[in-house]
């Protein structure tokens, strides 16, 4: 609910002020206002946002940093939807959800991937989590520029971090020590009464 409301706030706040970096044509003017207006920067702010409510305490329950992103960005989708529509809609109403949502699952999965690994696995996930926003934003701009070579490539590079995580989440979750033993506990008889 949070995440709609703020997400709705953001989207009146942008629509007074207008775009962050003036959009060029389409060398790295282009690519910079794709990073900052329209890909990266739009799900970075909620996932920053939701990950100081999650360390100030505001949050109660299971944290869900992808969720809270994608909710904030339902306002956002539609009233770029009303402004994309054009000739180049395709790139912009199908490929930008796309790149939302690997980037806000991708980054989450990988975060807590690296949380839970050592040190050598944990480096090349940090340096894959602070690649993810620049590639997805390139992956836009090449297709914006019309070679979807690149674009395809980085498109696939971007969302597999994603699939990754979501395969894992529907994976069944070994039990702990003490959730084992609860069921070892459970699965004992009672012993037997005896009569005195």
């Amino acid at each position: 609910m949070w995440a709609l409301i703020f997400g709705s706030a953001a989207v009146v706040a942008q629509f007074f002020s207008g775009p962050l970096v003036a959009p060029g044509e389409f060398g790295l003017d282009r690519w910079i206002s794709g990073f900052v207006d329209v890909v990266s920067i739009p799900v970075l702010v909620p996932l920053v946002l939701y990950l100081l409510f999650v360390e100030m305490g505001l949050v109660s329950g299971r944290a869900d940093h992808a969720g809270f992103a994608l909710l904030w960005l339902v306002p956002l989708s539609a009233y770029r939807a009303i402004q994309w529509v054009s000739p180049q809609s395709p790139v912009m109403l199908v490929l930008v959800p796309v790149l939302w949502s690997a980037i806000a699952v991708g980054m989450v999965g990988m975060f807590e991937l690296a949380r839970r690994s050592r040190w050598y696995l944990a480096a090349p996930l940090a340096i894959c989590m602070a690649a993810l926003p620049f590639a997805a934003a390139t992956s836009w701009w090449a297709f914006f520029s019309h070679r979807p070579e690149l674009g395809y490539t980085l498109l696939v590079a971007s969302v597999t971090p994603a699939l990754v995580s979501a395969v894992s989440w529907f994976r069944p979750q070994p039990l702990t020590h003490d959730e084992d033993a609860d069921c070892i506990d459970e699965e004992k008889p009672y012993p037997e009464a005896r009569d005195y």
